[in-house]
């Protein structure tokens, strides 16, 4: 067990011819006995100074810990994430991919539609001019006959007669 201040206050030497002086060796414990003191006030401060900073340490060490998982957290959270990302990135780029082709396919259809409506309406329309053009030669053709003016001048008397009969 260690000395206390008390056990040094309360030490007695045994007396002996030509011993020490008494009152020298009693200064010098009432020393000894202040010295000691202050070092066991200041042991008991540092010990509790020391117990606060290793309470504060772990404090510390606890939201050191705390903020490294934290930052795992994110950091999986983050590659989460830009994973997810560049999943549905992918699948929009497959998407617009699929809609670009099928509207590509649409517009070459329609295209290909109207390409033979048109080539059609170019042969309806050459049928048209050609029956048109028969058509007009059939009644130039009419009208040049010399039988077109014996019929006019047929009509002419027809007429004529219906006049004099009114």
């Amino acid at each position: 067990m260690p000395l206390t201040p008390l056990d040094i206050h309360n030490k007695e030497f045994g007396r002996r011819i030509r011993g020490y002086d008494e009152d020298e060796v009693n200064e010098f414990l009432d020393q000894v006995i202040k010295d000691y003191e202050s070092v066991i006030r200041e042991n008991k401060e540092l010990h509790n100074q020391m117990i606060m900073i290793q309470e504060r340490l772990d404090h510390f060490t606890n939201i050191e810990d705390t903020l490294s998982k934290t930052i795992i957290v994110a950091q999986e959270a983050a590659d989460d994430v830009k994973s997810n990302s560049k999943k549905e990135a992918q699948l929009i780029i497959k998407e617009s991919e699929k809609n670009a082709d099928r509207i590509i396919n649409e517009a070459l259809s329609k295209s290909r539609r109207i390409s033979i409506e048109i080539e059609e309406l170019k042969k309806q329309a050459s049928i048209y001019r050609t029956r048109f053009r028969s058509l007009v030669e059939a009644q130039l053709e009419l009208l040049s006959l010399d039988g077109w003016e014996s019929l006019e001048n047929q009509e002419v008397n027809e007429v004529k007669e219906v006049k004099e009969v009114y």
